[in-house]
């Protein structure tokens, strides 16, 4: 998924955002990572969803 795609999904998950404490905390959950594992993974590929889970070989 390229960037323009991740900026056309509709939902509200569209970004993970490490701003915010419930964002964090419910990615973390959702991925079944910790919060250094997921920052880890935003810095290295950005904030789109499918970028994360592909860096963390999620399905």
């Amino acid at each position: 998924m390229t960037d323009a795609q991740c900026n056309l999904q509709a939902s509200g998950d569209d970004r993970i955002d490490l701003g915010e404490e419930q964002s964090v905390i419910g990615w973390s959950v959702r991925l079944a990572v910790g919060e250094a594992e997921l920052r880890e993974a935003v810095d290295a590929v950005g904030t789109c969803p499918a970028h994360v889970r592909e860096y963390l070989g999620i399905r």
